[in-house]
């Protein structure tokens, strides 16, 4: 299990988001972002190997993108955000971060979760 993990709910449905594609990168101070991870969100709208197993963690800003547009599309439904960007800090390069989504068409919150 990667040391960045996130789900998605989709609360106007009540259920799990299947599908969601994430993008998993590391924000430098300076220079481009560094795409560390890919993934699609599975039947329980987890994503628990985000980064290749084993990888190092570093201090650091960190972004998730959520791609809803694809998301909502597939589900045949509008959405006012075609993606979502969670931005966030790495404090402790050991540590388990879960960041996960709650979503609806018009409205998205996020946390630190355990």
């Amino acid at each position: 299990m990667s040391r960045i993990t996130t789900h998605v709910l989709d609360t106007a449905l009540g259920r799990p988001a299947v599908g969601v594609p994430i993008t998993l990168e590391r924000v430098p101070l300076n220079g481009e972002p560094l795409v560390l991870g890919r993934g699609v969100t599975d039947v329980d709208g987890r994503l628990r190997d985000l980064a290749p197993p084993g990888a190092a963690l570093h201090v650091g800003t960190y972004r998730l993108t959520f791609d809803t547009g694809a998301y909502f599309a597939a589900q045949e439904l509008e959405g006012f955000y075609p993606a979502v960007s969670v931005v966030f800090e790495v404090q402790d390069s050991v540590a388990h971060y879960h960041v996960p989504l709650l979503l609806s068409p018009y409205g998205y919150s996020t946390y630190r979760g355990s």
